[in-house]
């Protein structure tokens, strides 16, 4: 076996998921870098290190070193130490200070901050904040290198093993080696596979009863990764034998065990939930049922009361004065409606006027239609209509961007759902049943976006006699977390639902909204292009050519015709992620040419700048931002190794470790675009994503443009997605269970 000895120059590519790195390293004796593959325990710019491998010739690479082990020695020169140090592997030391650190203490530098640490106090600008901040770091840096260690060897990502030694601290190797397959559970971004590859290095038997119920639980994770809220008992059993190739009989006595301790929850013999899956589904159902029949929950002891004079008394006793009360009634609310008309300038139709009496008169009511039907007019009239008779309107929405967005149409304050329900990590949701939202009704926009838990915990702050709206188009694709609520509600027919159908006159001019519903009919779209449109259609068959012009659109064409900024103004919408049109190629395209800044941040392979635009990916209660949302680099420190992101005028701090929480979003899947409105978007139409080519994914990126829609790609592509009208059907019960709680 041959050995290099080298010093790591950087770290051109990192796999998180087995950890094989390609690094460039110099060493001595050879005068241009050296390319190193192999699985390495975090090394960082700046290591010395010497590899245990072979040459060989790559076809396409070259000549590189393949190393099959590294061992990571300390550098013996002052610009080695320099750069080790300044590579970002301790925090509170970047470059300025590296150089400031090594400039005073020399070749004694690394003995230093390992015997006498309170010395670095002595080096210029280092105070005793910064000293005691480098010292935790080394400490932990030396604990956390001997996890790393000990979890390569056994086949964990290298870019896990902070989370673990934080998670876990000084009993990390102990954790993992009693229980492995709780990093599953524990460790957000690690999951059954990884955990169960750690568990056979280890030894554990296949056949381990622990082994089988982790299994279980994560086969019913990725059953609500698509968006079901529970699996059919046969198809688990049939994916579970998948995953870890089994008897049948034993993983259902591992099953039994779940159910029996109440870990998974069984409901009429062939489904299976995840607990909170299943007590949200039921929680929202009860909610939604009493809020609708004016009960109290079984959270709520004192009966409902009309908290404003929205609902004149029902009409009782004799047919006649019943007709006479029930007119009397209506005549009340058309009042209502002229009124608000008058105050308004605006004139409501037939099915308008019909929204805003069923808003007045019901207590859990659906508003739905597609784009230019006049949602927003009708929701307006209602919010005016209920203050007028002295109802307390709360407006919300799922994200951010849906909040702002609403309360931009309406002049009125609307917030994210997270933030009305005061969201207070660790403690949850501060509205609740016990201190419910203090509103007379309650409207939420987008609500085709709710989750089934996200909607459980907002019916839950309901108050007794207030009224629930909901606002959303049926057709758009469903939420990203598990669930189909809005359609469910519809599909129930347990409460009142108004559908807006006609295309207004300010809207018949649009042809992006013209052939959104020609595309939710199933035909395929008007793409005559020309001066006057906001609706075109670049015909680029092969992806590579539809990657190309995108970047062209995107940098130059688009931002010199219509004036705008190219990363605030312009969003890139993909059916996926992988493939030469996704959303992975064209963020790394789309970064490196849109935005020139300099200062950035590493985190494994990926690479973010200053005012780079990104979105989370995974709800982060503590940070309180959430899967979606969408936000822009406003600062890096390159001491401290954090990074702070700017969602919605709020600004939060990343630590270098909890970047993998964050992606690029110069380009974003139709999914993840959900309840975002753009001025301009560009979205790839190509055959390359076959599978996703949806009727409704592409209806959905279409409603998302609010001036210019541009789609590039291949005609056919554009044929198959309009017509494929199979919409993937979610595993939910909330539409019967909701017809139960009704009678229905």
């Amino acid at each position: 076996m041959e050995h290099l000895k080298a010093v790591v120059e950087r770290v051109t590519f990192a796999n998180e998921e087995n950890g094989f790195s390609v690094v460039k390293v110099k060493s001595a004796g050879i005068p241009e870098l050296v390319t190193v593959v192999g699985t390495f325990a975090g090394i960082n710019a700046g290591a010395s290190a010497e590899f245990f491998g072979e040459w060989t010739v790559d076809a396409k690479y070259g000549k590189q070193f393949s190393a099959s082990s590294y061992q990571e020695t300390m550098p013996a020169t002052l610009t080695g130490i320099e750069k080790y140090l300044g590579s970002g592997l301790i925090k509170g030391v970047g470059p300025v200070n590296a150089r400031r650190i090594v400039r005073h203490f020399r070749e004694k530098t690394l003995a230093v901050i390992e015997d006498a640490p309170h010395r670095l106090s002595e080096v210029p600008g280092i105070g005793e904040k910064r000293v005691e901040m480098i010292t935790k770091a080394w400490q932990e840096h030396r604990e956390i290198k001997n996890v790393m260690l000990f979890l390569q060897d056994h086949g964990v990502s290298t870019a896990y093993a902070t989370k673990i030694f934080r998670t876990y601290g000084d009993r990390s190797i102990q954790t993992v080696k009693e229980n492995p397959y709780r990093l599953a559970d524990d460790i957000w971004g690690i999951g059954f596979v990884t955990a169960d590859k750690i568990a056979q290095k280890l030894g554990f038997p296949a056949d381990s009863i622990l082994r089988y119920r982790a299994g279980l639980v994560y086969v019913l994770n990725k059953f609500s990764d698509d968006g079901h809220c529970f699996a059919f008992a046969d198809a688990l059993l049939e994916r579970a034998q998948k995953i870890l190739e089994a008897d049948p009989d034993r993983i259902l006595t591992a099953q039994a065990e779940l159910v029996r301790e109440g870990k998974l929850i069984a409901e009429g013999g062939d489904k299976l939930y995840l607990p909170p899956f299943y007590h949200s589904e039921a929680g929202a159902a009860r909610q939604i049922a009493a809020i609708a029949g004016g009960r109290a929950t079984s959270a709520q002891t004192e009966p409902p009361q009309r908290l404003f004079q929205l609902e004149l008394p029902e009409p009782e006793g004799a047919a006649a004065a019943a007709e006479a009360a029930l007119t009397s009634r209506l005549e009340k609310i058309d009042a209502v409606i002229r009124q608000t008309e008058t105050a308004t300038g605006v004139r409501y139709d037939e099915i308008q006027k019909d929204a805003v009496r069923s808003a007045l008169t019901s207590r859990f009511m659906v508003l739905t239609g597609g784009p230019g039907t006049g949602k927003t007019t009708t929701t307006t009239a209602i919010i005016n209509a209920c203050e007028r008779l002295g109802a307390k309107v709360l407006l919300a929405a799922p994200t951010g961007r849906a909040a702002k967005r609403l309360a931009e149409t309406t002049k009125r304050e609307a917030k994210t759902i997270h933030r009305l329900l005061e969201l207070k990590p660790p403690d949850g949701y501060k509205r609740n049943q016990e201190n419910p939202l203090p509103c007379d009704v309650l409207i939420i926009d987008e609500a085709s976006m709710l989750d089934i838990m996200l909607t459980n915990s907002l019916l839950k702050a309901v108050r007794p006699g207030a009224s629930v709206i909901f606002v959303g188009d049926v057709d758009q694709l469903p939420s990203v977390g598990p669930g189909s609520v809005l359609r469910d509600i519809i599909r129930s027919k347990a409460v009142r639902t108004v559908e807006l159908r006609r295309i207004f006159r300010q809207a018949q001019s649009s042809d992006i909204i013209k052939n959104a519903h020609r595309v939710n009919a199933g035909e395929f779209p008007s793409i005559r292009n020309g001066s006057r449109t906001d609706f075109f259609f670049v015909e680029k068959d092969e992806p590579a050519e539809a990657a190309k012009t995108i970047l062209e659109l995107c940098k130059s064409r688009l931002p010199s015709y219509y004036h705008v900024d190219p990363v605030e103004d312009i969003q890139v919408l993909c059916p996926m992620t992988r493939g030469e049109t996704g959303t992975s190629q064209l963020n790394a395209a789309l970064q490196s040419l849109l935005n020139e800044n300099r200062e950035t941040i590493h985190y494994g392979a990926a690479l973010y700048k200053l005012g780079d635009k990104v979105m989370q990916i995974r709800n982060n209660y503590d940070k309180n931002v959430f899967n979606g949302d969408i936000g822009r680099i406003a600062s890096i420190d390159t001491e401290d190794r954090t990074a702070v992101i700017r969602f919605d005028g709020a600004d939060v701090e990343y630590d270098v470790t909890e970047l993998d929480e964050v992606t690029l979003a110069y380009a974003v899947t139709v999914h993840k675009s959900q309840g975002s409105e753009y001025p301009i978007v560009v979205c790839p139409v190509t055959t390359q994503h076959f599978m996703m080519l949806q009727k409704n994914l592409i209806y959905t990126a279409i409603t998302r443009a609010k001036k210019v829609l541009v789609l590039v790609g291949s005609k056919k592509a554009l044929a198959i997605a309009v017509h494929n009208q199979k919409s993937t059907e979610r595993n939910t019960q909330l539409a019967q269970k909701l017809r139960e709680q009704v009678g229905l």
